[in-house]
């Protein structure tokens, strides 16, 4: 009997051993590679950002997007409070997503403003500028909103005009693929280009249509096709462009560049 004890006592504590030095094996690669997570996640946003503002394919290699990056985009923080640029942080560091997590540099949202079921904004973000001759060509700006499963992360871009859309992409969600996850399918991104933000009243027109754009519709120029089968996310890429265009988001500070008060 003691050895049966004896036995299952010395097999517990093998056990228990294998479990200790496995962990330590996987918590020590998990420290080890994340630097190359986030180097490589931040690779996948600059990635996102070129090939949403043209000037770049989302194949394209490590080198040629640091290059491409770093030679076109300026990445300047803007403070949402007042739509206008800051240097209260480095914008090549600052995670506006972090941000959002943090009491002091964020604002819990009211349920009626939440359009977006974001929850909470950051009062900081970052935009990504293309010049040309020392004129703005194209702004691209983080955009986030909940769809049906998951919350998109993109950017949308916009022609110096601030109103003509260059591109719209999300870097990352969990939608349904063949519903919800269609939008990443070229085709539909491809409706974005050319559409205008705001009418000729100044007023946020861009939306996303059930049942298709109707072409001879004075609307037509500020609408896309929703995504078919999928209502949900198609409201929540329409909710999160109305949050994030709107006075809440990127709204005032639109409104004063355009007005060269930034």
């Amino acid at each position: 009997m003691s050895s049966q004890k004896e036995s299952t006592a010395r097999t517990l504590v093998v056990a228990l051993l294998v479990c200790l030095v496995c962990s330590v094996f996987v918590a020590g690669a998990a420290v080890a590679l994340r630097p190359t997570q986030l180097e490589n996640r931040q690779l996948d946003k600059q990635r996102s950002i070129l090939a949403i503002a043209g000037l770049g394919e989302v194949g394209m290699s490590a080198n040629q997007v640091k290059t491409l990056y770093g030679e076109r985009i300026v990445a300047r923080l803007v403070d949402l409070e007042t739509g206008k640029f800051s240097d209260e942080f480095d914008p090549n560091s600052f995670d506006p997503l972090v941000a959002a997590k943090d009491p002091e540099l964020s604002q819990a949202l009211p349920g009626e403003e939440d359009i977006a079921s974001i929850k909470r904004r950051e009062r900081y973000s970052v935009v990504y500028i293309v010049e040309e001759n020392g004129e703005l060509d194209t702004l691209i700006m983080p955009v986030r909103g909940y769809g049906l499963w998951s919350t998109l992360y993109g950017f949308i871009a916009v022609k110096g005009d601030l109103n003509t859309v260059e591109g719209l992409g999300f870097y990352q969600h969990g939608e349904t693929p063949g519903l919800g996850g269609e939008v990443d399918n070229p085709k539909w991104r491809s409706q974005w280009q050319g559409k205008e933000l705001f009418n000729d009243d100044g007023n946020l027109a861009i939306q996303v249509v059930k049942g298709g754009v109707d072409p001879q519709s004075p609307r037509a120029d500020h609408q896309v096709d929703a995504l078919a089968g999928a209502t949900l996310t198609s409201n929540g890429v329409n909710n999160l462009l109305r949050f994030w265009l709107g006075e809440d988001g990127f709204g005032p500070f639109i409104a004063h560049l355009r007005d060269g008060e930034a």
